[in-house]
């Protein structure tokens, strides 16, 4: 096939399924569950409540995107979202910080934390399971320290309403939490689709030995990845905070699954084979539709970890499949020079 051919059309339309299939699925579940729930589901009112629940979690699977992007994993996100949470109603409710402050200090600690783990991965050679599970562990042990095991509660006064707004604010008739999605969807997209940070990751991610031999510094890079997602857990911390209001020890571990299922359900959408903003905000956004449709329908309480658990089953399958079948398409096109890496001499 010349430079200039066009690919056959039975490619060209696998390609078109492989990259939006997914949010095709979205449109055709969005209207299943309107059609079987016509009064209720696709009201403005269920869309604000379903956007207002997924925030935190969409936050959160963008946040764990981010090591994926370097064939990496931060299991200590449920952890480290906890100790963020309890440390924002610890230093705002009980040690009487102004919330501002506290918000920072929080997003900065988180990371902190990321740049830890990023640290413990790359130079103390511990794979990312282990070293994240090992963290994520001392995480809870703090937040444990922290609380005594006993939830936070503000005073008669209550937290600080500008605080609360955060969360509750609306903004054209929606939560202002889903324009932290969008906005963090953005800047994601941005630095992996079109800065060389991106571009860098993604070699590290799919062959770091090659990455080396190009000269990229892969520790600093992947370093890099774990602080960033370190940061977005921080975020969410402070935003869950704001949107429950006490101080619950062990709620990040909730969160947990749900953010791991977004990530890796997203690497099968818009790019499929590799993780990428846009394609976990469109999992993120089906999962959200699929827990809010079965919840509507009179589901059971156990249906909703099943669900998770087998969509976190399917989206690895997937995830697996379209990563090999982009593997068998780089292999067999042909070599093209690259101009968006560092070029070493002999």
């Amino acid at each position: 096939m010349t430079p200039f051919s066009r690919p056959p059309l039975g490619r060209r339309w696998g390609h078109l399924l492989g990259a939006y299939g997914l949010l095709a699925l979205t449109v055709l579940l969005f209207l299943a569950f309107s059609l079987a729930l016509p009064d209720t589901f696709p009201t403005l009112d269920n869309i604000s409540q379903v956007l207002s629940n997924q925030s935190i979690p969409a936050i959160l699977a963008l946040g764990a995107m981010i090591p994926i992007v370097t064939a990496n994993f931060d299991l200590s996100i449920g952890y480290g979202l906890g100790l963020a949470h309890v440390m924002t109603m610890q230093l705002i409710a009980n040690e009487g910080w102004p919330w501002p402050l506290a918000c920072l200090v929080v997003v900065l600690g988180g990371a902190v934390v990321g740049t830890f783990n990023g640290v413990v991965v790359e130079f103390a050679k511990i794979d990312s399971f282990i070293a994240t599970l090992g963290t994520g562990s001392i995480l809870y042990a703090v937040t444990g320290w922290i609380t005594n095991g006993a939830r936070i509660v503000p005073g008669p006064q209550g937290l600080p309403a500008a605080f609360t707004d955060l969360y509750d604010s609306r903004f054209l008739g929606l939560p202002v939490s889903a324009y932290y999605v969008l906005a963090l969807t953005a800047v994601l997209w941005l630095l992996l689709e079109r800065l060389p940070l991106g571009r860098y990751l993604y070699v590290i991610g799919s062959n770091p030995r090659a990455a080396e031999l190009v000269g990229i510094p892969t520790r600093r890079y992947v370093v890099y990845a774990f602080a960033g997602s370190g940061l977005v857990v921080g975020v969410a911390g402070v935003l869950l905070a704001a949107q429950q209001r006490i101080g619950n020890p062990s709620v990040g571990l909730d969160y947990l699954l749900p953010a791991f299922v977004g990530a890796l359900l997203g690497s099968t959408a818009i790019r499929p084979g590799r993780a990428n903003a846009l394609g976990t905000l469109v999992a993120v956004v089906i999962l959200a539709i699929g827990l809010a449709g079965i919840g509507q329908l009179g589901a059971q309480f156990w249906v909703t970890p099943l669900f998770n658990g087998a969509t976190l089953l399917i989206a690895v399958g997937m995830a697996g499949y379209a990563a090999r079948r982009q593997l068998r398409r780089g292999r067999a096109a042909p070599p093209r020079p690259r101009h968006d890496v560092p070029q070493t001499t002999p």
